[in-house]
C-alpha cells in the first residue's frame, strides 16, 4: 500500500466518529441512508461487504486465539501483550504519515476515564471467551447497541422513541433466551459476557464525546497505551507474571494483529455504505463461530441462542432503520 493510499484511508477514517465490541474494541459514529445515497460510489456496498469479511475474520481470529491460550495467561497479560502490539503498530503508521502531532494531552481526562471502562470490558469479554460456548459469547456482546438506546438519554440527552423501546424490549428478551439465568446458580462466563457489553456501550458514549475534538489517531494511541500499562500492572499485582512462551506468542501476536484490523475494517465498511447494510453482515460471525466452536471444542450447537441472537438482531434492525428514517424526514 502506498503512502498516498494510506492517507486516503487514514484521512477517510477521521471523517467517521468512532465508538465493541469491541478489538480497540469500539465502533463509529453510523453514516445514514440519505448521506451515502449522495456520496457512496455503485461500488460502496460490495467494497463495505469485503470489508466486513476481513472484520469478521478478525473477530474470530480474536476469539479463537484467546481460547487456545487457555490457562497460560490470565486476561491482564493478554491485554498487556495486545495493547503492545496495537501501540508499535499506531506509533508506527502515525509516524510515517506525519500525523503524531495529532496527540495531545488537552483532555487527558477523558482518555483516561474511556480507557478504563474499555479496560474493564475487554477483560470480561476475554474471560467470558474462556468460560462459556464463543456462540453464547458473541451473542451477548450484540447486545451493546441495546445498551447504548438505554443509556444514552442520560449521557448523550438523546430521547427514547417507541421504535426504540421496541429495540430495546427485543433484545432483553433475546439476552434471556440467550443466557436463560439460573438464579440459584448464576454462571460468572455469561455475566461476564453481559457485562462486557453494557462497557462497550459506555465506552461507545465516551468515545462519541472524545471525537468531537479527538482524531482517530488520538484516541488509538492513548487506547494502546493507557491499556497497556494498565494490563502489566494487573498483571503484575499478584507478584506471577506468565512471559509469553514459544507456544504462546503466536497466538498473542494473532490477538494484537487481528484487534486493530478488525476495527479498521470495521470503520472502513461503515464509511462506505449505511449501517443497515453493514451491521447486518457482522451477525455472519454467530454461525461461523458456532461452527468453530462445534468442531474444535465440541462445543454443542444451541438453537436457543441463535433465537436469543435473532430477537437482538431484530433489535439492533429496528432501531438503525427507525433513525435511518428520521434522520431523512
Amino acid at each position: 500500500m502506498t503512502r498516498q493510499s494510506c492517507g486516503r484511508i487514514a484521512g477517510g477514517l477521521d471523517k467517521s466518529r468512532m465508538s465493541r465490541h469491541r478489538s480497540s474494541m469500539v465502533m463509529p459514529d453510523i453514516p445514514t441512508e440519505d448521506t451515502r445515497a449522495a456520496d457512496t460510489p455503485a461500488e460502496g456496498p460490495l467494497a463495505a461487504a469485503l470489508w466486513m469479511i476481513g472484520s469478521i475474520a478478525s473477530f474470530t481470529a480474536m476469539a479463537v486465539a484467546t481460547r487456545q491460550i487457555k490457562g497460560l495467561h490470565d486476561t491482564f497479560e493478554i491485554m498487556a501483550a495486545r495493547s503492545l502490539i496495537g501501540l508499535v503498530l499506531v506509533v508506527a503508521v502515525s509516524a510515517a504519515l506525519g500525523r503524531l502531532p495529532e496527540v495531545r494531552t488537552a483532555r487527558i481526562g477523558g482518555h483516561l476515564l474511556r480507557n478504563i471502562i474499555h479496560f474493564t470490558g475487554q477483560n470480561l469479554w476475554l474471560l467470558a471467551l474462556m468460560m462459556i460456548p464463543l456462540a453464547q459469547v458473541f451473542a451477548l456482546e450484540f447486545t451493546s447497541p441495546i445498551w447504548i438506546i438505554l443509556l444514552s438519554p442520560f449521557f448523550l440527552a438523546e430521547r427514547i422513541t417507541a421504535p426504540r423501546v421496541l429495540a430495546a424490549g427485543l433484545g432483553f428478551v433475546g439476552i434471556l433466551v440467550v443466557a436463560r439465568p439460573d438464579m440459584g446458580a448464576l454462571n460468572l462466563g455469561v455475566l461476564a459476557a453481559a457485562a462486557s457489553a453494557l462497557c462497550f456501550a459506555l465506552t461507545n458514549i465516551t468515545t462519541k464525546v472524545l471525537a468531537r475534538g479527538e482524531t482517530l489517531i488520538a484516541i488509538l494511541f492513548w487506547l494502546t497505551l493507557m491499556q497497556f500499562v494498565m494490563g502489566a500492572v494487573m498483571a503484575g499485582w499478584d507478584g506471577q507474571v506468565a512471559w509469553p512462551t514459544m507456544q504462546s506468542a503466536p497466538w498473542l501476536v494473532l490477538i494484537g494483529g487481528a484487534g486493530v484490523l478488525a476495527h479498521l475494517c470495521l470503520t472502513s465498511a461503515l464509511r462506505l455504505a449505511p449501517a443497515s447494510f453493514v451491521m447486518p453482515i457482522d451477525f455472519a460471525r454467530l454461525p461461523l463461530i458456532a461452527v468453530i466452536g462445534a468442531l474444535f471444542y465440541d462445543e454443542p450447537m444451541d438453537v436457543m441462542i441463535f433465537l436469543g441472537a435473532g430477537l437482538i438482531f431484530a433489535g439492533n434492525l429496528i432501531n438503525i432503520r427507525s433513525e435511518a428514517r428520521r434522520r431523512r424526514a
